[in-house]
């Protein structure tokens, strides 16, 4: 019977897994290429129509779109995307286009807006040093924003995506809603990207988030001339306790044996947290591909997907999946209970391919204490979730609350000022959760500490893993198929379509 280390929030649980169970892992770290070289030879060679030379002839202001690296989840040093910035405003300099004519806008969506060394952060030291243009942070709420053609009357843009003479976009390839025209619907209004939502995160079909991202870009397009640059990032790689983990099946034994894991579950919350911040890995890239951002995104993500998926030959009765202890936005905070859920039900069981993962009718256990505890003021709009009513499973309770969310001037206030994430975000990330919920019979939460909170979201508490496993069974029979999800990485899962007799 393996034993597998699952990281839950900040405590490291180790599971006794039955001994059919299905161990789904991702694959080792590909290999790296020097971004700056790739971010060039992309540039002079894009997947389709003119190179950023054509396109920055003659042009006297250049809007560079970039995301804040709240995807992959986890830590890491080094992010490429900040070399990649670098390199497209040095080139764009070389061509005419000085740092004192370029607009670095930050498109974080309706997250918290990034504060100062947040946006420090996104690119390198030197860049830093010598970069002399605007930067702006862009504000979802902004009544300025600038209205588009009849074509799309209901978005609205950042005014820095259309007064300029080229825009760039600088992206990593993670999922249909996030990178390449992605990061543009994140620089729109809030209402458009409430509507942004997907079956799956790695196909495009279904995708209401990827039908309003390319029609944010044609809109765009008919503007302003367009050219994105779209990273392939490798899965990190951890060194010292984490070594090898969790590409390598030694490695998870090594660690739930590990005499250091005991030390570490008896250590205080804060210290584990500080524990785990110190445990970073480093990303490199695969590769960087350039063209319209539609087309360097789609191909990007297929090379990542290819690069970093595991293989499932068939969907399974019941799937596993611990929940880290982090936002999937910046800053990094732990997450409150929904957060938690979108984590595993929108995040993690979002990431397949050609079939969900778990059987109609299936089971999901989340391993999370499911505490209700919100970062503030970070996390305060997702109080509404968890007053006295039970707002998640009741559409009309739901719609009702939202609209008056949407009206709350306070709130939304309270987004612009960079101290909240925007009031829709909460409902935003509930309805990602809906396409899961739509294909399982039930949700466990393992672990829950805070049974209240859990049923409030529909789901149902749980003591322990062995004790949701039992259930599992019960529910589905003592030959349903099993499976435990290492992670973080979240990774995709290409899934064979099940077989009808």
């Amino acid at each position: 019977m393996p034993r597998i280390p699952l990281l839950s929030g900040t405590r490291l649980v180790v599971a006794s897994a039955p001994a059919d169970a299905r161990i789904l892992r991702p694959p080792a770290p590909g290999r790296p290429t020097d971004v700056e070289a790739a971010t060039r030879e992309a540039l002079r060679f894009p997947l389709d129509g003119d190179p950023l030379e054509a396109l920055a002839a003659g042009a006297s202001r250049v809007t560079i779109v970039v995301e804040p690296p709240a995807l992959p989840i986890g830590n890491v040093l080094g992010d490429p995307r900040a070399l990649a910035i670098a390199t497209v405003s040095d080139a764009l300099a070389e061509l005419g286009v000085p740092s004192e004519n370029q607009t670095l806008l930050v498109a974080g969506g309706l997250a918290r807006r990034a504060s100062r060394p947040e946006i420090a952060a996104l690119v390198t030291p030197e860049l830093r040093r010598r970069f002399h243009g605007r930067v702006a942070v862009h504000d979802a709420a902004d009544p300025a924003l600038a209205g588009v053609p009849a074509g799309a009357p209901r978005v609205r843009l950042a005014r820095e995506l259309v007064e300029t003479d080229l825009v760039v976009v600088v992206s990593a390839a993670e999922t249909v809603l996030h990178g390449g025209p992605a990061t543009l619907l994140a620089a729109t209004d809030a209402e458009t990207q409430r509507r942004a939502t997907a079956e799956s995160l790695l196909e495009t079909g279904g995708s209401e988030g990827w039908r309003l991202a390319t029609l944010v870009e044609r809109t765009l397009a008919a503007q302003v001339p367009l050219f994105g640059v779209s990273l392939v990032l490798n899965h990190p790689q951890f060194t010292g306790p984490l070594r090898g983990y969790p590409y390598e099946l030694d490695a998870a034994e090594r660690i739930a044996r590990s005499p250091l894991r005991l030390a570490f579950s008896a250590a205080p919350e804060p210290v584990r947290r500080r524990v785990l911040r110190a445990l970073r890995g480093v990303r490199t890239t695969a590769a960087v591909l350039a063209g319209p951002p539609s087309v360097a995104h789609a191909e990007a993500l297929l090379r990542a997907i290819e690069l970093r998926r595991a293989t499932l030959d068939e969907p399974l009765d019941a799937l596993v999946i611990s929940i880290p202890g982090t936002t999937p936005f910046l800053p990094r905070e732990q997450p409150n209970p929904l957060l938690a859920a979108h984590l595993g039900l929108a995040h993690a069981l979002g990431m397949w391919r050609d079939a969900f993962p778990v059987r109609e009718g299936g089971i999901v256990i989340l391993v999370h204490r499911f505490r209700r505890a919100f970062e503030r003021p970070t996390q305060q709009p997702y109080l509404v979730f968890f007053r006295s009513d039970p707002v998640a499973r009741d559409p009309a309770l739901l719609a009702a609350v939202e609209e008056t969310v949407a009206a709350d001037v306070r709130a939304v206030e309270a987004y612009r000022a960079g101290r909240t994430v925007h009031p829709l975000l909460p409902f935003r990330d509930w309805e990602a959760c809906r396409p899961a919920l739509q294909r399982l019979g039930a949700v466990y939460i393992a672990g829950a500490r805070d049974a209240a909170a859990v049923r409030q979201l529909g789901f149902v508490p749980i003591g322990g893993i062995g004790a949701a496993l039992q259930m599992a069974r019960g529910q589905r029979g003592p030959d349903a198929r099993i499976g435990f999800l290492l992670a973080p990485p979240f990774f995709p899962i290409a899934v064979r379509e099940p077989q009808h007799s």
